[in-house]
């Protein structure tokens, strides 16, 4: 089953638009809020079915909903691909941002109750870390084939339709999942058993002090990087059209070249990080110490980020980027762990929902306000130079926030035993 969820996780992130994005909606005339509008749009559709998709995961079928999902995926991919119309392609980060909800959370818990039915929950972080690692592959592949399709086409909507396929190719392979990964569900499900478990889950994140704290990491720092890693693709684009090299290509051409290769090598190291996220958590002395080691590092790069766009220096920010990803996908196996552990086990989709929907949310506030602000610093410029993007940073405040009060935590603590 682990190369099955391998491949699930492969085809998943062959989404061929991922890496160009924000350019591909700039190229149908949207300026930044009017993308940042967008990307709430979808943030804020995912909330509204996070929970409950969870719930009904866990009481109606965690594979149904992962069968779901993925014919979300195909039709949205389908929709934002072949429309140009602001109301057709606000209706596809809508259907987008639902496929999320019925997806994200849900598959975590298929990889734990399968680890829980195989007696070897102790390989939490390992196991999800290496499905992940074929995810951060399958995102590296996608962003080469991407860049050459922008290269000769010249064009950024190819890549929404043809990622379309690597999502039909996933239904299949989640519809034909063992029915044994189900059978925590209790039998005679329905719709009231949905919302009493969607009920206690609530509860478990809000009274459970453990569970709320996890909710905050995820926050502060799934929330800022959601909003944060996308703009990867605007600072290559500013850092491929100032650079005196390769003037035979168009600016779109460089543009392809230097963000393929970028996104390619960001996935590539993510991969190798999401695989070694166990050895990094037992080198740290266990999975609070590298949670608290890895927000350390998060805090300190988006200070780097902030100064290096500040500066105007691409190289640095490039750089900076890259890290921000390592750190996610170090961090990411080693949270959802810490999850499954506090958690309840029969609502573990559940609860993995509220962890997604919180982060969603603060993605949500935070992608309209830094696409305002920058467009504001760009003045309607094609390409928005590297000194505009400095409002992406502000987004790490609330990871910077909660560094800080845990520096505090541990100096007070250190100070009583004194």
């Amino acid at each position: 089953m682990i190369a099955r969820f391998s491949l699930y996780g492969f085809l998943k992130n062959l989404r061929f638009f991922e890496a160009f994005l924000i350019l591909a909606l700039r190229e149908r005339g949207l300026d930044f809020l009017g993308i940042g509008g967008l990307i709430a749009v979808r943030e804020i559709a995912g909330n509204l079915s996070q929970i409950p998709s969870g719930a009904l995961a866990d009481t109606l079928g965690r594979r149904r909903c992962m069968v779901v999902s993925m014919a979300g995926y195909v039709v949205s991919y389908l929709v934002l691909g072949l429309s140009s119309n602001n109301l057709v392609l606000v209706a596809g980060m809508i259907l987008f941002g639902t496929a999320d909800a019925f997806r994200d959370g849900t598959h975590k818990a298929l990889i734990y109750a399968w680890l829980r039915q195989q007696g070897r929950e102790d390989e939490r972080t390992k196991v999800y870390g290496y499905t992940r690692s074929w995810s951060k592959i399958g995102s590296a592949l996608s962003s080469l084939i991407a860049a050459a399709l922008v290269f000769c086409t010249g064009s950024f909507a190819s890549v929404f339709l043809l990622s379309a396929i690597p999502a039909a190719l996933n239904l299949l392979n989640l519809a034909t999942y063992p029915a044994a990964l189900d059978a925590a569900i209790p039998a005679g499900s329905g719709l009231r058993q949905t919302w009493r478990n969607l009920l206690e889950s609530a509860r478990e994140a809000v009274a459970k002090t453990s569970i709320r704290r996890l909710v905050g990491d995820s926050v502060a720092v799934e929330g800022s990087y959601t909003v944060v890693k996308d703009y990867l693709q605007v600072v290559v684009q500013a850092f491929a059209v100032a650079l005196p090299l390769h003037l035979a290509m168009t600016g779109d051409q460089r543009t392809a070249v230097l963000g393929g290769l970028a996104y390619a090598a960001l996935h590539l190291l993510s991969s190798a990080a999401s695989r070694k996220a166990h050895q990094f958590e037992a080198r740290c002395g266990g999975t609070e110490a590298a949670a608290n080691r890895i927000y350390q590092l998060s805090g300190a790069a988006m200070v780097v980020l902030a100064v290096a766009l500040v500066g105007g220096v691409g190289w640095l920010a490039l750089l900076v980027f890259i890290a921000l990803g390592l750190l996610q996908n170090l961090w990411r196996p080693i949270h959802i762990g810490r999850f499954d552990r506090d958690g309840d086990e029969r609502r573990a989709a559940t609860l993995l929902s509220i962890e997604s929907q919180s982060s969603s949310l603060a993605a949500a506030l935070w992608a309209p306000l830094i696409g305002w602000l920058i467009d504001n610093l760009t003045a309607g410029a094609a390409v928005a130079p590297l000194t505009a993007l400095w409002p992406v940073c502000l987004a790490g405040l609330p990871m910077l926030a909660v560094l800080a009060w845990r520096i505090g935590m541990q100096r007070r603590r250190a100070a009583r035993h004194c």
